[in-house]
């Protein structure tokens, strides 16, 4: 397949147009973040990049805290909302019908609607040029119910979460796998003896007739 050069570009998709929540219970606020990922697992830790002009900027600064919310196919009108318009003049939740849920030993809120929220609290503030990278480690995990089983398992392909790529937003589609299923072997098929397979199965005529009873 041939390829077009180009120059250097923030050009990696898909990836989670998050919506991050923080300020407090009164005064809180909702920016859609799509650079955030995870940098490690033990202890685990996290990001989101940051323009320093946006609404958001200073009050996670200043605070030292923010919600992760994980973004379904439902609240993508939300999600999309909460990136266009600043929090200085408009309150996100009320102007999407979002609600504020308490965070055990936090202050801001995370999204009641979201089907998973990850409490993060800032350890380190990196300037990365058109935006600054908040690194925070992930406190606590907050799932909603009806994604665990029986078995205590999560169950995350049932909350319908969306993708963003290149300026637009997606349902994440059917399942193609699952982590470390190119390992699996196959089956072998049971191993016939050289004798078996050299001779060769008797014709119907020369089978033996029944024994009369």
């Amino acid at each position: 397949m041939a390829k077009v050069t180009w120059r250097g570009g923030a050009l990696i998709a898909p990836v989670p147009p998050a919506m991050i929540s923080c300020g407090t219970m009164e005064e809180s606020n909702i920016i859609t973040v799509a650079w955030t990922g995870i940098l490690g697992t033990v202890p685990p830790k996290t990001y989101i990049s940051v323009r320093p002009r946006r609404h958001s900027y200073n009050i996670i600064k200043e605070r030292g805290e923010f919600v992760i919310n994980l973004t379904t196919e439902s609240l993508i009108h939300a999600a999309d909302y909460c990136g266009m318009y600043t929090g200085a003049k408009v309150d996100k939740f009320t102007a999407c019908n979002l609600t504020k849920e308490e965070v055990p030993d936090f202050s801001c809120p995370m999204i009641a609607e979201a089907p998973l929220s990850l409490a993060c609290r800032v350890t380190d503030v990196i300037p990365m040029g058109s935006h600054d990278m908040f690194i925070a480690d992930v406190v606590s995990v907050h799932v909603d119910e009806s994604l665990i089983d029986e078995s205590g398992k999560l169950r995350l392909e049932k909350a319908q979460l969306a993708a963003f790529a290149h300026g637009e937003y997606y349902g994440l589609g059917k399942k193609l796998g699952w982590f470390g299923f190119s390992a699996v072997k196959k089956k072998k098929k049971k191993p016939t003896s050289e004798h078996s397979k050299h001779t060769p199965k008797p014709h119907k005529s020369d089978k033996k007739p029944p024994k009369k009873k």
